[in-house]
């Protein structure tokens, strides 16, 4: 009977203590599935959660027909964990396959081009990383990710690529190897190109591996805009390649090309040579890298002078009969001084359009002193010399334009022939725009817009204008200015035939030390067809070895020019120009 009750007791102790236990067993179990739930899934779906940054796609840059100058494409770095290789094991269609090491970095070695032998040494070890290709592209990546390694990892970037490679680059710029931009458009008009990067979760397996259904988009990727310009890149392409046959040929430090559609104020070419190519920026000098057009200043010499007539013309100064004395120098009434011409002469008595056509640095002087120093600055300031565009490019220079009242009596005489002032390329190929245009000087144009992912526009330059002279005076300046091609003894290499050209010749000496040296900047700037303007080209080189006139400014200028007219189909001229005389007898210039 004891014993019985001592059994009795146990087995009733045992069931209290069991009835305890689930008891206990169910209370955690309602904690768990019930009370803690949501914290239990949350810290769960932590430990699987991973989230990567999604890279927004740089925008690309348009030429003015919609060829892409620079575009961006996502490249992969290939990488493994040595420590984890193994077997990957796979189920598929319900049935679970084991692929072995060899057969995965067989699979790899053809996807990659990577020798085999070679490639299972590199995943061989106890290392985290082995690298096992850069920069492949996103066929071959997207390949890699559908094997499903899970000891397989890539490193995604960015590779900016410019598919015309120096066509335009000095304009375009270029950016580092992190995507940040260095140079030019791209720096400048980053706001428009840069997009925005998203992000994404998404939950892996077991095995390592991103379980495709948990994908989940946290913030969207913004891509960046397409920059728009004007730039023709065939026209530009052209201008380059003469640009550097001329700079091979001359030895010169450097030479730039722009075209100016008159009519509208775009920029269809802005060349350089020597040119970057924004694919391998270091290939370049430094000093080689910038847009010399927009940034390099230097005295235009004698093409100021069809600024110069036109200010005469546009004061009522003078009209094109009436002459001045041009002698072979002027001496003046200070430190024995003297302004000397372009050419050695005995006494001439010229008309503008003489003046023009020989170069007269005496007779321009003669023909625009009389004008008050304070009219022709503003004059040149309309003209848009001595102060930065509305493009605002990096670097931009102002040139150099003292106010009226800094001028000494030299600099208020030399300024009428181009120099103590300073311009760029950009500058004086827009004065030129001014005469050609019926007097009014247009904003440049280089970006035509930029357009967001979406297709609406983000942005617009806005464009001014100026009236500088009556559209009388810019008229009959061009036909004074066409006399320099027909006759001028430079001028006429610049003819096209078959079309009316209006230009005018510059050979600029640069300054050496307090004076001016030996080294010298040759330039052309003109319109055709004169008649009726359509473009304008102005041909810089500076410092040619040798050569100290501007005869070999105007074969560039003649084939750049005579490329626009084809390229864009304008017919020939159909008229004459008028004869005017060049000098106090009326000897007149006849166009037959």
């Amino acid at each position: 009977m004891g014993t019985h009750s001592k059994l009795n007791r146990r087995l009733g102790a045992f069931a209290v203590v069991l009835f305890l236990m689930v008891a206990g067993l169910s209370v955690r179990l309602v904690d768990f599935q019930v009370v803690k739930a949501d914290e239990i899934q949350e810290k769960s779906l932590k430990s699987r959660s991973q989230t990567e940054t999604l890279q927004a796609l740089r925008g690309d840059i348009l030429d003015s027909a919609g060829q892409v100058l620079a575009r961006t494409v996502f490249r992969y770095d290939i990488n493994a964990a040595p420590k984890n290789v193994g077997p990957v094991f796979q189920t598929i269609d319900g049935v679970r396959t084991e692929k072995s090491v060899e057969d995965i970095a067989l699979e790899l070695s053809q996807l990659l081009g990577v020798d085999f032998a070679e490639l299972i040494l590199k995943l061989d070890g106890d290392s985290e990383y082995s690298s096992l290709a850069k920069k492949v592209k996103a066929e071959t990546f997207n390949a890699i990710k559908d094997m499903g390694v899970p000891w397989i990892f890539t490193d995604q970037f960015e590779d900016r690529l410019y598919p015309m490679g120096a066509v335009a680059g000095n304009v375009i710029g270029f950016v580092g190897s992190d995507g940040t931009p260095l140079a030019g458009l791209e720096r400048q008009y980053n706001t428009c190109l840069a997009g925005v990067d998203g992000q994404q979760t998404f939950e892996r397996s077991a095995e390592g591996l991103p379980i495709p259904t948990s994908n989940q988009t946290t913030q969207p990727t913004q891509n960046g805009g397409e920059l728009n310009l004007t730039i023709d890149s065939n026209l530009q392409f052209f201008a380059q390649q003469v640009l550097a046959d001329a700079v091979n040929e001359l030895s010169a430090e450097w030479a730039s090309a722009i075209v100016i559609e008159v009519e509208t104020g775009k920029i269809l070419a802005a060349a350089e040579a020597p040119s970057v190519d924004p694919n391998d920026p270091a290939a370049a000098d430094s000093e080689d890298r910038g847009a010399r057009i927009f940034q390099a200043a230097f005295e235009p010499g004698s093409i100021m002078k069809a600024l110069t007539a036109a200010i005469v013309l546009d004061t009522g100064t003078a009209n094109e009969y009436q002459t001045v004395d041009a002698p072979d120098r002027i001496y003046l009434d200070f430190d024995d001084e003297y302004i000397k011409d372009s050419f050695d002469h005995d006494d001439y008595t010229l008309t503008l359009a003489g003046v023009l056509r020989y170069s007269s640095n005496t007779g321009m002087t003669n023909f625009a002193s009389v004008i008050p120093r304070n009219t022709r600055y503003d004059y040149l300031k309309k003209f848009g010399l001595g102060s930065v565009s509305t493009l605002r490019f990096e670097g931009e220079s102002s040139g150099i334009l003292h106010p009226a009242s800094q001028w000494d009596e030299m600099t208020n005489l030399v300024t009428t022939f181009g120099q103590g002032v300073s311009v760029t390329s950009m500058q004086m190929g827009y004065a030129y725009q001014a005469i050609a245009n019926g007097g009014v000087r247009l904003d440049p144009r280089l970006v035509e817009n930029c357009i967001n992912e979406d297709g609406s526009v983000a942005y617009t330059p806005e464009q001014g204008s100026t009236r500088v002279i009556s559209e009388a005076s810019a008229n009959l300046n061009l036909e004074l200015m066409e006399k320099v091609v027909e006759f001028g003894g430079v001028g006429k290499t610049a003819s096209i035939p078959g079309y009316r050209v209006a230009g005018k010749t510059g050979t600029a000496q640069l300054k050496d030390g307090s004076g001016y040296g030996s080294e010298y900047a040759i330039s052309f700037y003109g319109v055709a067809p004169a008649e009726n303007p359509k473009f304008v080209v102005g041909v810089t080189i500076y410092r040619p070895e040798g050569v100290s006139n501007s005869a070999n400014a105007t074969p560039p200028f003649k084939a750049i020019m005579q490329q626009a007219l084809k390229h864009y189909r304008i017919p020939p001229s159909t008229t004459n120009s008028r004869n005017f005389p060049s000098d106090k007898y009326g000897k007149v210039d006849v166009n037959d």
